[in-house]
């Protein structure tokens, strides 16, 4: 496990302080902003491996061979001085070493993120001076209507049927099916956060509600991917958008993976269902300063763009209700966001659902080729660690495409395609700056989209325009960092920063495994294909900045390629033509995912399928996946409302498949 020592302590304020130095305005340097209890607790988040690889990394800093990997002198860091210092991390962050870039930004996004979007205390200069107000009032603090289980001791629970996570797949699962008269009993890894609990503090909610404190990536360290982890799971905190999925996308899934029922009128009723359900609608039209640039860069460049369908309820013309918008991302603190927290999973609990937060499955039963249960830990609120054993009928597996994969191989699955075809939505982020304060970080995250570019040379690939939230943490994650001047100044004007996402539809995928310990690791490559179509989007999205009068547009590349305009007119178009010429290896740019799909697939031919096309998995009966591990492949739409129909089409056929069980098991 790994640990702060005093030594690794002060190597980390240095590099802090050489990662962001103060600015003569009285901006303070990096080391009095980042909490490293905080940074600590990440860190333990992180694979065992990984664990031990940033301690060396720490330990290396400390040592004089250290000059050995940016040929500059044999002293360790703190003895170097501070140009020194920037220039040996201007050395890691351009290095040939993959090892060397990957330590660079690990420390500078861990860096970075926890003084921007840490808000401590003794440090409120520093949203001060971004002009970032942060999260409105607190709101009024109303009693949970869920009552979950709180087991003080080792415990056994029995019920018809067990849902392993409560996201956008095992809610709607676990609603529809207690609504039905099943006794269900839902397990999720993550806590029970309802109204004032959600602070929407960057650094705070990031470490509370998604999985490994919100610092989860690929082993290589180049890809951020954020996943929720928390009751409502993704639903909770992600950015509302409710896409249905795209016919072509449907038909090629029922095409190429035989699967069907992708293409009939019953899936097409789920998705009407869910959609019904959450509200979703495009009734709001008001915009925040990058929704709108993207509407207007878009439309004078003769682009389509469309409004994003949301599942948010009682909303009015509100100044109020149009700064929380922004903040939901970090938890809904008025209720807002119907997520599964306040649609089906509130609908599971008022008919007799059992419901355990806090508590992390280790295995899955299986006795006879059959599912019969499950082993986990749940976390009292006095931290203790409890013993949890569960016998049910039925198990269904909703953790999503990192977890559930990872479970199932614990559990003893060995199907061959368990944990590959790993899909996220590689993402982009195009910065531009305009000159006129943006304000973006209130108002819907995204509200326009922009799909001129989804199928790209006649294939089902490609990339689609939409904008992100932008709160100082991750946006100081996202902007390339060159030095520490540059990057501090390029923050502290945040304010007039909008920035578009290019989300890329990958045709090629990467792999979840485990590690000796049981610990998911993920493997993704960016592949030559799924590069090109990113960079057309890149491009596109740079020309629509500057069509909606951007004057300065920061491109994803660790260089940062700067295009300049005026009067919505290019000053220098040859930047873009040499995107492609760059290196586009790991970390050389930043690289994200809030979307994670296909690692325990659905199809036709249980050869390349783990899971049947009614969710069963092909290897144990009664075992079902009901998330986005179960698309055929990527929906190339922000997931959640394809994974909420297809984990409602599965449960209709669960309760079809088998009458409620009349004698109800005794709960212990």
């Amino acid at each position: 496990m790994f640990s702060l020592t005093p030594a690794r302590s002060a190597v980390l304020h240095a590099l802090a302080d050489a990662i962001i130095p103060p600015l003569p305005d009285g901006s303070p340097a990096g080391s009095q902003g980042v909490n490293l209890e905080k940074l600590e607790a990440a860190i333990r988040e992180q694979p065992l491996g990984a664990q031990a690889e940033f301690g060396k990394l720490l330990d290396l800093m400390e040592k004089p061979i250290l000059g050995l990997t940016w040929f500059g002198p044999l002293k360790p860091f703190r003895k170097l001085d501070p140009e020194q210092r920037e220039l040996l991390l201007q050395s890691w962050a351009t290095s040939n070493v993959p090892q060397l870039r990957k330590g660079f930004q690990a420390v500078r996004k861990l860096c970075t993120l926890l003084y921007y979007g840490g808000s401590m205390p003794n440090v409120p200069t520093v949203w001060g001076r971004l002009g970032y107000p942060g999260p409105d009032e607190k709101p009024v603090d109303t009693p949970k209507p869920i009552k979950t289980l709180h087991p003080s001791q080792n415990s056994e629970y029995e019920c018809d049927v067990l849902v392993i996570g409560s996201g956008a797949g095992g809610g709607v699962v676990a609603g529809e099916l207690a609504q039905a008269g099943y006794d269900v009993l839902v397990v999720e890894k993550g806590p029970y956060c309802h109204g004032c609990d959600f602070t929407q503090r960057e650094v705070d909610m990031l470490g509370k509600l998604y999985d490994a404190k919100g610092a989860l990536s690929t082993q290589d360290g180049s890809i951020g991917i954020l996943a929720g982890s928390c009751l409502g799971g993704g639903t909770t905190v992600n950015w509302a958008g409710s896409f249905r999925t795209p016919d072509y996308v449907l038909q090629e899934w029922a095409r190429e993976h035989d699967a069907p029922q992708f293409t009939t009128l019953e899936f097409k009723e789920s998705l009407n269902a869910v959609a019904r359900t959450i509200g979703v609608n495009t009734n709001y039209t008001r915009h925040n300063g990058q929704n709108q640039a993207l509407w207007d860069g878009s439309t004078k460049l003769g682009q389509e763009v469309k409004l994003i369908p949301r599942n948010e309820k009682g909303l009015t013309d509100s100044d109020t209700h149009f700064r929380a918008l922004g903040y939901t991302t970090l938890g809904d603190a008025h209720g807002i966001k119907q997520g599964t927290l306040n649609t089906y999973l509130q609908t599971a609990f008022e008919h007799g659902a059992r419901i355990l937060a806090d508590t992390k499955v280790g295995r899955v039963t299986i006795a006879n080729g059959r599912a019969t249960g499950a082993e986990a830990v749940h976390t009292t609120e006095d931290g203790r660690l409890v013993h949890i054993s569960v016998r049910a009928r039925r198990v269904v597996v909703a953790g999503g495409a990192i977890q559930t994969p990872a479970l199932l191989l614990r559990s003893g699955l060995k199907h061959p395609h368990l944990g590959r075809h790993l899909h996220l939505h590689p993402t982009v982020v195009v910065g531009a700056r305009y000159p006129h304060a943006m304000n973006s970080w209130h108002g819907p995250s995204m509200s326009v989209v922009n799909d001129t570019y989804t199928m790209l040379h006649g294939t089902n690939f490609g990339a689609k325009l939409e904008t992100p939230p932008t709160h100082p943490g991750l946006l100081s994650m996202v902007l390339p960092w060159l030095s520490g001047k540059q990057h501090h100044e390029l923050l502290r004007d945040a304010n007039h920063l909008g920035s578009f996402i290019v989300l890329t539809r990958d045709r090629d995928g990467g792999r979840v495994t485990l590690d000796k310990h049981g610990a998911p690791l993920i493997d993704y490559t960016l592949s030559d294909f799924d590069r090109a179509n990113m960079l057309e989007g890149m491009r596109a999205a740079a020309q629509i900045h500057v069509a909606a009068g951007a004057t300065v547009v920061y491109l994803p590349h660790g260089t940062l390629p700067t295009l300049h305009a005026q009067n919505g007119t290019l000053q220098n178009p040859e930047v873009l033509d040499k995107l492609p010429h760059l290196s586009w290896k790991p970390n050389h740019f930043g690289l994200y995912s809030a979307h994670q799909m296909s690692t325990c697939r659905m199809g036709g031919d249980a050869a390349t399928h783990p899971l049947k096309n009614n969710g069963e998995t092909v290897e144990v009966q009664n075992l079902f996946v009901a998330d986005g591990s179960a698309f055929p492949a990527c929906s190339g739409v922000n997931p959640m409302l394809t994974i909420m129909a297809l984990a409602h089409f599965t449960a209709q056929g669960m309760k079809a498949s088998r009458p409620v069980e009349k004698q109800r098991m005794a709960t212990a």
